[in-house]
């Protein structure tokens, strides 16, 4: 927050516990950025392990659905401006956006 700040970038700020994404709001922000389910998994999270979710062998449609069960599991902050969206650790990749 404090880089956008920094950079005059108005920003709306969602968290995610409050108001959780669904299996589509996640499906588009994948798309925008090239990334695959597993990219936002914290794999430091205790669901995480608890889920068996370090399977190589599950398939995305599972992660979407671990991911919208348990909002905690998704890397935060996820950042999008227009149409591109960058997990924002580590800080460069937020300034990949200006």
């Amino acid at each position: 927050m404090k880089l956008l700040e920094e950079e005059g970038m108005s920003f709306r700020r969602v968290n995610y516990f409050l108001e959780p994404l669904n299996k589509e709001d996640l499906i588009a922000l994948l798309r925008k950025g090239g990334l695959v389910p597993r990219n936002l998994l914290r794999t430091r999270d205790k669901a995480y392990k608890e889920m068996g979710l370090a399977n190589p062998d599950l398939d995305d449609d599972v992660i979407l659905d671990a991911l919208v069960a348990e909002p905690g599991l998704l890397q935060r902050p996820i950042v999008e401006r227009d149409d591109r969206v960058v997990i924002g650790r580590p800080l460069e990749n937020v300034r990949q956006l200006f």
